[in-house]
């Protein structure tokens, strides 16, 4: 039975005039944004504040998550011309702080790192001011190629731990918990003054201490940035939402987030892993 969602979560969709200039300047550059591709909720609102979460390395996924409305597909041609058209982009939208993120690709050596690394560099080249939160797969625990995310210098990192060991299976069948731990905590090792991320849904069938204990995981890797957000299932052949958690529950963790130790934490239902990310920019400043 599929659930009604309380109010909290009803957006209003508006087709502002940014949104359409944001929209053509994907459509003419042809890029990916996994706002587009994963339903997200806050698009609207991010299109109309002229931000925009890029997916590079195409639009098929060689993952098959059951809570993921990106499509799962024979991988595409990697662009090589992609880092230029990323770096045009975030100019022509004068973006202060932008989100990369991309597909899984399994199918490559280096899962993809090295062009991660020429988008960065692309970006970096333009606008050295523009902070650069790269958004990546566990690279399937291949450290040379996190090194080489790392070399380009990117502002944050972060990889999205999803959801509790114990959901994995159903959740994130081709994902090892441990492996995404331990990718977060080898950045630091590489990197001591990296800034990472990470992020976490709720709804799926996890408990609340399990929830804590995967705050608790974080920290002991080091994480330094926490999204929490409430899990919508993009379809009925998705994986269901077992709960829709309240705004005081979203509070109650972000408060236990900030007494482990994270340096900042966006907790509440709409709360997606690069939603608002510019609002940590004053951490870089502290960071350096």
């Amino acid at each position: 039975m599929k659930r009604r969602k309380p109010e909290w979560l009803k957006v209003k969709y508006r087709n502002t005039d940014e949104v359409i200039e944001v929209r053509n300047i994907l459509r003419t550059l042809s890029l990916n944004t996994v706002c587009e591709e994963a339903s997200c909720p806050n698009l609207m609102e991010c299109f109309g504040r002229k931000t925009a979460t890029f997916m590079i390395l195409g639009k098929y996924c060689t993952r098959n998550c059951t809570f993921c409305n990106v499509e799962h597909n024979r991988p595409q041609h990697v662009d090589p011309e992609e880092p230029v058209k990323v770096a045009e982009a975030i100019s022509k939208l004068n973006l202060k702080h932008v989100v990369i993120t991309s597909v899984t690709r399994d199918d490559l050596p280096d899962g993809g790192a090295e062009h991660f690394a020429q988008v960065i560099t692309e970006i970096k080249k333009r606008d050295q001011q523009v902070i650069v939160e790269v958004l990546i797969s566990d690279l399937k625990g291949n450290v040379s190629a996190l090194a080489q995310i790392i070399q380009a210098k990117p502002d944050i990192i972060n990889h999205n731990i999803e959801t509790v060991p114990r959901l994995y299976e159903a959740v994130r069948p081709q994902a090892i918990y441990q492996r995404s731990i331990q990718l977060l905590y080898q950045v630091k090792l590489l990197e001591p003054n990296m800034l990472t991320k990470s992020g976490i849904m709720v709804g799926l069938g996890e408990t609340p201490s399990e929830v804590e204990d995967v705050l608790a995981d974080l920290r002991q890797a080091d994480c330094d940035l926490l999204t929490i957000g409430q899990y919508l299932a993009p379809s009925k052949d998705h994986h269901p939402v077992v709960e829709f958690v309240t705004p005081e529950t979203f509070e109650k963790y972000k408060r236990i987030a900030l007494d482990l130790g994270f340096k900042h934490v966006a907790s509440g239902p709409l709360v997606r892993s690069s939603y608002h990310a510019d609002q940590v920019s004053s951490l870089l400043n502290n960071n350096q």
